[in-house]
């Protein structure tokens, strides 16, 4: 009988996969790795802070966002902040989902020197589930333990014709597979010729195939992945959230590991999707970074600019971008409403700030004249 699934191979999991194919994938990210690394030594400890509690945040709520679950993102910065020392930790009332998963990423990226146990991954696997031992129970969940008897499966579709996404490998010889896949991801931190990046997509694929707990899986899975990324970079630090990456491709994401784990020992398909995606993060990260770096250079040569609150407060809005940032540059009117002045005010407030270097005219006249943040030089 032919195999049908990747584990049933008879080379399992001995993976491989055409470096040639790869190699410009890993070279980009590699670059824009160190570039992303070199941004972050240009911006105040301070300011690291606050961008490594922004990235901890969007990984643990994107995490459970693709398994469908929805946090409370106040508890969970909340749990975050007060372990990376922050002021203003206490804004929200944590809970011990949100201290677990504080507790869960943490320890992947802070503690990366650690070797992975199984003792560890029950530990992160209780910590994903504090407090619901019991209830889990009834659902036949074993919390801090490995998964039961029962066929692992991922299905969809009519409960008489199900599709099978994908099947782990059996319960019987779970513990010799996880203890293989552990020896290696020791081993294999300082093999030469195994780029880190390589081995943190190889990682996520085997993982996420033996699929060791009752549930959990996916969520375990992109931790181990964030703490082999870390051991890659030799540092705790994070200013990147892959999940956020993987979020927004979720069903490519789905597509991948399935067409790899119905396929052969190869899997360059997979290792290209995971580092197109891991490219997209680092990316968004730069954005991120070079945003927070063009905010202090501003108040750098605007500090002493005489400004009144409400011209601060909209020049603050206008820096910070995203969706409230006013992406298309700022009317008046939306300067009105914004500072809460009337019409008359925010129009003189618009002339001052252009007068001050604060703004800039961008093209057009009349009503629908719009204002943007005049940068200063880098």
């Amino acid at each position: 009988m032919e195999p049908y699934w990747i584990w049933q191979q008879p080379d399992w999991p001995n993976f491989h996969w055409q470096s040639e194919a790869l190699t410009p994938l890993l070279r980009e990210c590699v670059q824009t790795q160190g570039q992303l690394l070199g941004m972050t030594g240009a911006v105040t400890k301070a300011l690291n802070a606050q961008n490594e509690l922004d990235a901890l945040l969007q990984n643990i709520v994107t995490s459970s966002a693709i398994e469908g679950e929805q946090l409370n993102v106040g508890s969970v910065r909340s749990s975050l902040a007060r372990r990376l020392g922050l002021e203003r930790a206490g804004d929200n009332p944590v809970s011990p989902r949100s201290e677990g998963l504080a507790n869960l990423l943490l320890d992947a990226t802070r503690h990366f020197s650690q070797p992975l146990t199984v003792e560890r991954l029950l530990e992160w696997h209780e910590w994903l589930f504090p407090e619901q031992a019991e209830e889990l129970f009834h659902q036949h969940i074993r919390v801090g333990s490995l998964r039961g008897d029962e066929p692992m499966q991922v299905v969809s579709g009519r409960l008489d014709r199900p599709t099978v996404h994908f099947e782990a490998p059996p319960r019987q010889g779970l513990e010799r597979q996880l203890q293989t896949f552990l020896d290696w991801f020791e081993a294999s931190r300082h093999q030469p010729g195994l780029d880190p990046l390589l081995r943190a997509g190889i990682a996520h694929f085997w993982f996420v195939t033996l699929h060791p707990f009752d549930d959990g899986n996916g969520r375990l899975t992109r931790t181990l992945t964030d703490l082999a990324l870390a051991q890659g970079e030799a540092q705790a630090i994070r200013f990147y959230a892959m999940s956020v990456s993987i979020l927004e491709d979720r069903a490519g994401y789905y597509r991948a590991l399935e067409s790899t784990q119905k396929a052969t020992l190869d899997i360059t398909d997979w290792l290209s999707w995971f580092l197109q995606t891991l490219s997209r993060s680092l990316h968004k990260a730069m954005v991120q970074i070079e945003s927070v770096l063009g905010k202090a250079r501003f108040w750098q040569v605007h500090r002493a600019s005489g400004l009144t609150p409400e011209q601060t407060k909209v020049l603050n809005r206008l820096l910070d971008g995203g969706e409230k940032g006013f992406e298309q540059g700022i009317s008046a009117a939306q300067y009105q409403a914004v500072a809460k002045v009337s019409k008359a005010t925010a129009t003189r407030h618009l002339t001052e700030l252009l007068e001050k270097g604060c703004l800039e005219r961008l093209p057009g006249g009349g009503r629908s004249t719009r204002y943007r943040i005049n940068y200063p030089a880098a």
